[in-house]
């Protein structure tokens, strides 16, 4: 009998050792942010947003370019930008190996440069390796110090695709004033950057959010309990933001519905703020990230505006931007 207890232990110790653990990966309670932030993230390689012609012809496109593609090397040697880009293809005559990043897989171009009507080399591309903005600081783990911000990812216009980084920053951002929200329109957050006080650094950008490691100072943040989905219901909670005065408030809102399934869309809601709504209109660009709090508890994050009615808005729960921001 002895025996066989100990065996028991034996095979419950391996499970243990080897077995993952139904666990939280992250802290169930977090700083709370609402803080407006500048945002540079920069791309892994050069990304093809466009093509123009040269000589009446799109030499880049005939050779094969397509819009989307990521230059990551020349003749096999790596680049992380545009300025690398442009001081190995000075002077370079004929043919030049491209390698580009498609659909997650390598393609090779051979492409040779063309003088333009004033004797220069030209590629016929147009070329982008970062993108800047501004948005809204969600949440910061105390434990592990990562935060999250904006609710959803970041997307490149151009190609209306995810911007693939390497890395990125998040900054200082003051609020100059608002552009207000029309039905039809989403307004904006106007901001100037202080890139010199740097708050975090980016590391993901994920479908629910930019993550990365938060450097600042966390002393006197407020800390609060992380609402789990169960949690969550319709009716009164509120928001988190800036609008005037660099200063962090907090507006009512109301919640009209939830959606279990959506990835992102988890929270409809209305501002029934009317001093909010008079000063933006609704929700604005800039706004992406705000938390969004209930019964003591923050719960998630605003993510999309309504476009058609910019009283009302998205936000995604902040126990999924948790699990993805900490994986």
């Amino acid at each position: 009998m002895e025996k066989k207890r100990r065996l028991l232990q034996f095979v419950f110790l391996l499970l243990a050792l080897f077995l993952p653990l139904n666990v939280l990966a992250y802290s169930d309670k977090v700083i709370v942010g609402g803080e407006t932030i500048g945002i540079e993230v920069h791309s892994k390689g050069v990304l093809i947003v466009d093509f123009y012609k040269i000589n009446d012809k799109y030499i880049a496109k005939d050779a094969g370019f397509q819009v989307g593609d990521i230059i990551t090397k020349v003749s096999g040697e790596e680049i992380n930008g545009i300025e690398e880009l442009t001081n190995m293809l000075e002077g370079r005559q004929g043919e030049i190996t491209f390698t580009v990043e498609r659909n997650g897989k390598e393609k090779y171009i051979n492409f040779t440069l063309v003088e333009d009507e004033n004797g220069i080399l030209k590629t016929g591309l147009y070329i982008k390796d970062q993108i800047n903005g501004v948005g809204t600081l969600s949440y910061i783990d105390p434990n592990s110090k990562i935060f999250g911000s904006l609710g959803h990812e970041i997307i490149e216009k151009s190609t209306i695709s995810k911007f693939e980084i390497k890395d990125g920053e998040i900054y200082e951002a003051n609020v100059t004033n608002i552009i207000k929200s029309t039905d039809g329109r989403a307004g904006e957050k106007n901001s100037v950057y202080n890139r010199e006080n740097v708050y975090g650094k980016i590391e993901e950008n994920e479908l629910t959010g930019i993550f990365g490691t938060y450097t600042g100072d966390l002393t006197e943040k407020e800390i609060m309990e992380v609402g789990k989905e169960e949690d969550v219901h319709t009716g009164k909670a509120s928001i988190r933001t800036v609008v005037s005065d660099n200063n962090v408030e907090e507006f009512d809102i109301n919640i009209l519905t939830l959606n279990l399934d959506s990835e992102t869309k988890n929270i409809l809601f209305e501002i029934t703020d009317k001093e909010l709504l008079e000063k933006t209109g609704g929700v604005i660009q800039g706004m992406s990230g705000s938390p969004i709090l209930q019964d003591g508890k923050i719960i998630g994050a605003v993510n999309y505006v309504i476009v058609n009615d910019t009283s009302k808005g998205y936000g995604v729960f902040i126990t999924t931007m948790l699990e993805e921001g900490e994986n």
